[in-house]
């Protein structure tokens, strides 16, 4: 799996190893292995970690990227006007729910991490990352049916 996710995001493939097992480690103090079939369980979570892994190493690259000084003084003002003036046309027509979740997922944190801060499943938060990008389509002038392109849609 850590093979699999090196070679299709560019990452370290020890690192994501590592990343893996650490997951596995963890999940096997609350697990019971005398119900069911555990690998699954613990496969799932060494993939969760991973995919989490990758998210932080990406938003990581993309903050150091930003942090360099002359990206700012060159960098073009008018899409970020642009950009915060969706964001607010858009936050209005939202509900409190959607709020939290559309500020916590622009401010880095994965769909379970939302998850987890408002007490509900992942699945809840992409019920609501659906809502949120049907509000948005007519906004942004995109079709109704299909919102966004799939690069957009992140894995949960």
């Amino acid at each position: 799996m850590a093979r699999h996710y090196a070679r299709c995001c560019q990452e370290d493939y020890d690192d994501l190893l590592g990343e893996a097992w650490c997951a596995v480690f963890q999940a096997l103090d609350v697990t019971n292995t005398s119900i069911g079939e555990p690998e699954h369980y613990l496969l799932k979570r060494a993939r969760w970690r991973i995919l989490d892994y990758v998210k932080w190493s990406r938003r990581r690259r993309c903050s150091d990227a930003e942090a360099h000084p002359l990206a700012d003084e060159t960098a073009d003002v008018a899409p970020r006007v642009t950009e915060r003036a969706l964001l607010s046309q858009v936050s209005d027509s939202l509900s409190d729910t959607q709020q939290v979740v559309l500020d916590r997922l622009l401010e880095g944190e994965t769909w379970r991490e939302v998850a987890a801060h408002l007490g509900c499943s992942s699945a809840n938060v992409a019920y609501h990352v659906k809502q949120i990008r049907k509000r948005c389509a007519p906004i942004v002038g995109l079709p109704a049916e299909d919102p966004l392109p799939d690069e957009c849609v992140e894995v949960a």
